[in-house]
């Protein structure tokens, strides 16, 4: 909880800075970039994460890796964030980012789950679909997991919208048994 709350400060800091100074569009994409590669590499994460390694190689290490691919504004922060000692919560920093970047620019991430690729003419109309529902810009993330057989799951915050058949015939299950109807 207090480690979120830290997130949290660190993460709306530097969404005002980044607002002020006019480069939010960059920053998101630096901060992007950074956290792909720490969710990609278990070893640079736990590099960041370690207590043993001294902040001046951990800034080191940032600057070998992504000094010349980020801004130096973007850099500047993260060299800030070790030299706290809040290297730990780089990766809850950065998602707190997205998240409050989203809300600043009235847009709404959606994880959706399928059971198959979704043509882009699929993925196009749910994403109007979405828009529409929720009133602001949609971005939406796709991944396959065949064990729903069909439709689909989104994920938006807090609330899950489950279209999946499997959902569906959970439910038709639970109904008949409701009813007195044996299966099988």
């Amino acid at each position: 909880m207090a480690s979120s709350k830290v997130a949290n400060r660190y993460a709306q800091s530097f969404i005002d800075t980044s607002v002020e100074k006019n480069i939010l569009a960059r920053v998101t994409n630096d901060f992007d970039l950074v956290y792909q590669s720490l969710i990609k590499s278990r070893e640079l994460l736990r590099a960041f994460k370690s207590p043993i390694i001294k902040k001046e190689t951990k800034q080191s290490i940032l600057a070998e890796v992504f000094g010349k691919l980020i801004s130096k504004d973007s850099l500047d922060f993260l060299n800030f964030v070790i030299e706290k000692g809040r290297e730990e919560l780089f990766v809850e920093i950065l998602e707190k980012f997205e998240s409050l970047k989203d809300e600043h620019i009235g847009a709404v991430k959606v994880n959706v789950i399928t059971a198959f690729d979704f043509s882009d003419d699929q993925k196009i109309k749910l994403q109007q679909k979405f828009e529409s529902h929720l009133k602001k810009s949609a971005r939406l993330t796709f991944k396959v997991d065949q064990n729903i057989i069909g439709g689909f799951i989104a994920k938006v915050g807090d609330t899950v919208y489950n279209a999946s058949m499997l959902h569906q015939l959970g439910l038709l299950r639970k109904q008949l048994l409701q009813h007195g109807i044996t299966l099988n």
